[in-house]
This record gives C-alpha cells, sequence and structure tokens, in this order.
C-alpha cells in the first residue's frame, strides 16, 4: 500500500449503506468501530488504487477504536471522475479451460473480475448477477461503468438471454464491451451502441417466433397422427356427454369438473381440471361447427 493512499481513499465518501462516513474520515463498522480496511467501494473511487487488493487503515486512523468524524482536510487527491471496468468470464463445463479469457480481460484494464465454471441453461448464474450487481452500485455513485466479456456467447447462448443481459445493462446507463467477436468493441447502450442492443431485441424476437412457428408446426403433425396435444387424454365419450348435459343445466365449469371422474390413466378416480373440462367442451363445438360447415 502506498504511503498516503488512506488520503487518497478519504478524498471521498464511502457508498456503502453500513458505513457512509463522510470525506476526510476512516471507514466504519455497523459497531461503530474504526474498521481495520477501507470498504472496497470506496478505495475503487481511485484510480490509482483500483488494483489494490484493500487499502488497510493507518494506524493514525486507530482501527479498531471507536468511530467519530474527523474534520475535512485539504486532502493529497480531489475527487476525480472515473470508469470502472468490470469483467465477466465464464466456461460450461469443468473440462473447459478459463485462463485464457481471464488474462485477456486482466491485459484491458479491469479493475474487478466475476468468473465461474456453469451452464447458460442455469437459470440463476450468481457471478453473472453478482457482477451486474456490482456495475449498478458503480453507476449509482456517478461512475461510468463497462461490462467486459470476452466474447458475445459467454453472455449467454440464446437471444432471449442476450436481450435480458441488454436490457438490464441499457435500464442502469452501464456499457459493454466485447474483447473478441463480429461485435467486438465497446457499444454504448444511450449512444451509438444502441444499436447492438436493438440487434439483441431483433434477435429475441425472431427467436421467439421461430419457437412458437415451431411449436405449432409439432402441435399440427401430431393432431394429423391422432396424437392427443398437452398431455394425457383424460376425458372420454361418456365424460363429454356428461359435461354437455350439465352444461345445458348452467352449471359452472368447476361445478361440471367436481362430477365427473377420470376412469383411465394414473388420475384413474380423481376430477379433472375446470380447464380440461373448458378444453374439452371447446373441442366439441369446434368440431360441431366445421361439420356443419361442411354439410
Amino acid at each position: 500500500m502506498k504511503p498516503d493512499s488512506h488520503k487518497l481513499v478519504e478524498a471521498h465518501k464511502c457508498p456503502m449503506s453500513t458505513c457512509r462516513a463522510p470525506a476526510g474520515s476512516p471507514c466504519r463498522t455497523t459497531a461503530g468501530k474504526v474498521t481495520l480496511k477501507y470498504h472496497t467501494a470506496r478505495f475503487q473511487l481511485v484510480p490509482a488504487l483500483r488494483s489494490e487488493l484493500h487499502v488497510a487503515t493507518p494506524a493514525v486512523r486507530h482501527p479498531g477504536s471507536a468511530w467519530q468524524a474527523l474534520p475535512v482536510q485539504e486532502l493529497a487527491a480531489p475527487a476525480v471522475p472515473m470508469e470502472v471496468r468490470l469483467a465477466y468470464a465464464r466456461v460450461s463445463a469443468r473440462t473447459q479451460e478459463i485462463q485464457s479469457q481471464v488474462d485477456a480481460l486482466e491485459a484491458s484494464g479491469v479493475h474487478r473480475l466475476f468468473q465461474e465454471q456453469i451452464s447458460t441453461r442455469v437459470r440463476e448464474r450468481p457471478e453473472m448477477k453478482a457482477a451486474l450487481a456490482a456495475a449498478r452500485e458503480y453507476r449509482s455513485l456517478g461512475a461510468k461503468v463497462t461490462l467486459v466479456v470476452h466474447e458475445m456467447k459467454r453472455l449467454g447462448r440464446g437471444a432471449l438471454e442476450l436481450l435480458k443481459v441488454a436490457e438490464e445493462l441499457r435500464d442502469a446507463e452501464i456499457e459493454l464491451e466485447f474483447l473478441t467477436g463480429p461485435l467486438a468493441g465497446k457499444h454504448d447502450p444511450a449512444g451509438h451502441g444502441a444499436a447492438l442492443f436493438a440487434f439483441f431485441a431483433a434477435m429475441a424476437e425472431s427467436e421467439r417466433d421461430y419457437i412458437r412457428d415451431k411449436t405449432l408446426e409439432g402441435q399440427e403433425t401430431a393432431r394429423k397422427n391422432g396424437k392427443a396435444i398437452g398431455g394425457v387424454k383424460v376425458s372420454d365419450d361418456d365424460m363429454l356427454a356428461t359435461a354437455l348435459r350439465l352444461r345445458d343445466q348452467h352449471l359452472s365449469l368447476r361445478e361440471i369438473a367436481s362430477r365427473l371422474v377420470i376412469r383411465t390413466g394414473k388420475k384413474r378416480g380423481q376430477h379433472p381440471a375446470p380447464a380440461t373440462v373448458m378444453r374439452m367442451l371447446r373441442e366439441h363445438d369446434e368440431q360441431t361447427a366445421t361439420a356443419t360447415e361442411d354439410t
């Protein structure tokens, strides 16, 4: 640690909600003591100290003693606008090598790096979540923040997942930078880089359309082959006849379902769900209407 590091740190107020030490004073614990080292979020506001793992509280500040606010003095370095570069690295399997990503990201001058071994199929990625949380925290302090990734696929494989991350970055006004690939470079969601975020949105919409079309095609093929859609078929002709009779008596779907009993399969002896009854009656009505039109 540099001799005057504590002065550089104390040029800024501590942003930690549990500290909030004013400029000129050391950080404090929740118990009201002087901390043994300055909070990370505070010393990373100082460009000259971003590479430090931590900044210890010097003896002159009496770490461990009762905390008290000190008068603001003329400090060595005024608060200056700064940019925080956060990096995220990921591989899907333990057999994959991640060090090349880490080396490239560190060489690009990042201040903090988050890395994990986890598949993009996993809904919750802890380190990605932590990186975005840290980015939002630094941004709330007025810093310019950039999330740096080696290549696009490290953020996610699918367009829907990429769009979700992109929207989070855009909402928090966080820039995105890819080191390699066709989209290599820095993309500002509020400036010319907004085209990238629009591109993610278009990709996501295209993927949604593709999934929907393939689902409909699969359902239509299944129907033509006489297969039931939406799970195991629980209705039969007798159940349909009973349901039609009860509907004519103006009973609700819930009441109709409570009077029907499934006769086959794993749900034998149970009542069908009201949604099942509604679907059964709707399909009957559609088939009846089609038959009437054909005649």
